[in-house]
């Protein structure tokens, strides 16, 4: 059998730098910001609170829970408090659980970044030399 009709090794530098954790229901600006708004609040925010530290407005914010609570990642709920009713938004535990996953992803991204920043300034004082970062 011919050298060339073998099947070909895989290449183990394939798909390297996919990322396939960044989850895209929190991969999204406006988003990652209420997760991590909510992350850092266990009991939950107020609606209010949550768009004043994301800086969205109320129908901003309402599309983005909106996604984030059919992703099943936070809970949102109308709590009675007098005079009125609070909107009270909350981050699930399976929630908490992907978050945590996603910003592993994510330092996996700045770590492969720094490398590969790291690779080209050498490349850059020493020219003969090639990279393997």
């Amino acid at each position: 059998m011919p050298a060339d009709s073998s099947p070909s090794k895989p290449d183990s530098t394939a798909g390297r730098f996919s990322y396939d954790g960044l989850d895209r229901a929190i991969h999204e600006k406006a988003r990652l910001g209420i997760m991590t708004s909510l992350s850092a609040a266990p009991s939950g925010l107020t609606f209010n609170d949550l768009k004043d530290l994301c800086g969205l407005t109320d129908g901003n914010l309402n599309r983005h829970l909106e996604v984030l609570r059919e992703a099943g990642l936070v809970d949102v709920r109308k709590e009675q408090r007098q005079p009125r009713t609070t909107t009270m938004c909350q981050m699930t535990s399976a929630g908490r659980a992907r978050f945590l996953k996603y910003l592993a992803e994510l330092e996996r991204v700045v770590a492969d970044a720094a490398a590969a920043a790291k690779g080209n300034a050498k490349a850059r004082t020493n020219p003969g030399r090639l990279s393997t970062a």
